[in-house]
């Protein structure tokens, strides 16, 4: 699949997600407010409805205790009226001044009408009289009697339920300045939440000076709310995974692409580091078959000696790439024995002066640690130094001699440090974080004329990490490279 047709699918497949998850979150947005909304409407028509029971209770109190008073008043009249002689009485009824209704003959309707108005009035004037008595007889009395605590309790819970709240709820009840007269024990004064406190005028009809109010607010209110989206929480989640493992397939993509192509370079660089000691082996096969050829022993030794150098070459690769096909499948068999670091490298350092030196450079060990015994595999402790000191070689500078310097020293914590240092061409910053991964070659290394496979330095990193050890890589481009290899000493 091309690059472009990936990156297509990626940008059609991010922008699905992102609208499908912003239509999910818009949609759990809508329905928590408009939860909030219902819940706060419900909230505020039960307190309004407990507002108006308590005034109409305490207004038909007043009301019957009035009637009861002004019963009491027309009771003791009729009493007193009874003690009047009864002729009185007997006369006005048939005195022909009046009618059997008690009204005198000689009133006209208007008069009659005007009479009725003035008793409506009179009336009505009572009726105006009584409330305000009650308005100011009620506002007078303490708001603990005008609203009892059990009974405002009742009245909330019973309005709450009609509207469909069954939530535990706490409430008080406060005077004009906000002290409360009483309270729930888990009533909280001091609820910041705006969204959370419900306040109601408890008798509309008092006074600024004595107003009061009902607080109510509902400790589980966001439980409540947020219970009303529970079902769309799973489908958020399941979106999110489904955008993770989107991403991980498009990564896994990316991956063996990239592996495909270094697999490429792999091979074409194989071929090219396979081919060479080919013609080699084949061209000194050609010669031995001339007869001048075999009659010069010089002539060879010189064949012998190219066919068994190309066959140690060809063979040196393809232990490499076996090495690295061993590693991917399992944890390498090393033989681990303490040796003395200083003596392996110089070992080492002695063997490969020679090739150093064909290339014009020179190689110095600066071998100071005191304690070097580390437990190590020697055969691949060798090959690592060996790997380090030959990319030195191939990525050295045209026009500047080589200068190599293998050096060990003492960390704190029984550590030893070996450095490899060249004065090559540098790898660059972006290159050197990928120096250690498997066929992975700096874009200079793509030259036929330095050959590899891009599997030392991986093989180099993974034989440490077996050790124990870590390896580092420092580089400027145009100054040079240096490997720091840091190993646990033996401890004796």
């Amino acid at each position: 699949m091309k690059k472009s047709t990936i990156w297509i699918l990626i940008v059609i497949m991010a922008i699905t997600f992102a609208g499908l998850l912003y239509i999910q979150f818009l949609y759990m947005k809508n329905v928590v407010s408009l939860r909030n909304e219902q819940f706060s409407e419900g909230v505020k028509r039960s307190l309004y409805s407990v507002s108006k029971t308590l005034e109409l209770e305490e207004t038909r109190r007043f009301l019957m205790e009035d009637a009861e008073q002004m019963e009491d008043a027309a009771f003791a009249s009729v009493r007193q009226s009874s003690d009047e002689p009864l002729v009185k009485s007997v006369e006005a009824y048939t005195d022909g001044s009046l009618n059997q209704v008690g009204i005198p003959m000689s009133i006209t309707r208007q008069s009659l009408r005007d009479r009725i108005k003035a008793q409506y009035m009179y009336q009505r004037g009572l009726l105006d009289e009584v409330v305000l008595n009650i308005i100011s007889q009620s506002s007078n009395l303490p708001l603990e009697e005008r609203a009892d605590s059990a009974n405002v309790a009742e009245l909330l819970r019973a309005e709450l339920s009609s509207n469909g709240i069954m939530l535990p709820f706490e409430f008080a009840v406060v005077g004009r300045m906000g002290a409360p007269v009483y309270k729930t024990s888990g009533f909280n004064m001091h609820e910041d939440d705006e969204n959370s406190m419900f306040v109601q005028a408890l008798f509309p009809n008092d006074t600024r000076t004595r107003a009061s109010y009902i607080k109510v607010y509902f400790p589980d209110r966001k439980d409540y709310i947020f219970h009303s989206i529970k079902f769309i929480v799973p489908a958020f989640f399941l979106t999110i995974i489904l955008l993770i493992m989107f991403l991980y397939t498009i990564i896994v993509a990316f991956r063996q692409k990239k592996l495909t192509e270094m697999k490429n370079d792999f091979i074409n660089n194989m071929t090219h580091e396979f081919k060479t000691p080919i013609s080699s082996i084949s061209l000194a096969a050609q010669m031995l078959n001339d007869n001048s050829v075999r009659k010069s022993p010089k002539m060879l030794e010189h064949i012998s000696n190219v066919i068994n150098d190309e066959t140690k070459r060809l063979r040196f690769q393809v232990e490499k790439v076996l090495q690295m096909s061993m590693f991917d499948r399992q944890k390498a068999t090393l033989r681990l024995q303490d040796i003395d670091a200083n003596v392996a490298i110089a070992n080492i350092v002695h063997t490969f002066k020679l090739k150093v030196e064909k290339y014009g450079g020179s190689i110095a060990a600066d071998l100071d640690a005191e304690d070097a015994i580390v437990d190590v595999d020697e055969m691949h402790f060798t090959n690592v130094i060996f790997n380090l000191l030959d990319n030195a070689v191939k990525y050295r500078k045209d026009d500047d001699a080589l200068k190599l310097r293998v050096s060990t020293r003492n960390l704190s914590g029984e550590r030893l440090e070996i450095t490899v240092a060249d004065n090559g061409i540098g790898i660059r910053k972006d290159d050197l974080k990928k120096v250690f991964e498997k066929f992975y070659r700096v874009s200079t290394g793509n030259r036929h004329d330095v050959k590899g496979f891009g599997l030392g330095l991986a093989y180099v990193h993974k034989m440490i990490s077996e050790f124990g050890g870590d390896i580092t890589a420092e580089s400027e481009l145009g100054k040079g490279t240096k490997f720091i290899i840091i190993l646990p000493l033996t401890k004796i």
